[in-house]
């Protein structure tokens, strides 16, 4: 797996909505706009919370692949994020998802903890570099 850089991971935490991204194994997109998404200490795994997710978890059950754009104006630069997906709807980790999501708000579903474990990230600002793997 591949571990996001220092300066990767401020930025990271700079954003407020995440643009997120799966596919049908039919290869249809589906992009939703998710809050709940945060890199663990290993900085090679992220955590998404399902609060609200339909057509995403049902991409993410026949197609376990998602792409997380992080770019904004308080953002110096601008990558792409992609990985695998575990969905995960039981268990130690999901109880402590579920009960860190309640306690922020009890209208939160918290249905699945999807976990995608980052295996590329690419260079997404206009330029030669565009679409360049940085790691």
């Amino acid at each position: 797996m591949v571990k996001l850089t220092d300066e990767m991971k401020e930025e990271f935490a700079k954003m407020k909505v995440f643009p997120f991204a799966t596919a049908s194994k039919d290869g249809v997109p589906n992009v939703v706009p998710i809050g709940m998404c945060t890199i663990q200490e290993d900085a090679e795994t992220i955590q998404i919370v399902d609060n609200f997710f339909l057509k995403t978890i049902e991409n993410l059950r026949e197609n376990p692949k998602g792409a997380i754009y992080i770019w904004g104006p308080e953002i110096k630069g601008c990558f792409q994020i992609k990985g695998n997906i575990e969905v995960i709807d039981h268990g130690e980790e999901y109880d402590a998802m579920r009960k860190m999501v309640k306690a922020k708000n009890e209208r939160f579903a918290a249905k699945h903890l999807v976990k995608m474990k980052i295996t590329d990230v690419y260079e997404c600002k206009s330029g030669p570099d565009a679409g360049k793997k940085l790691l």
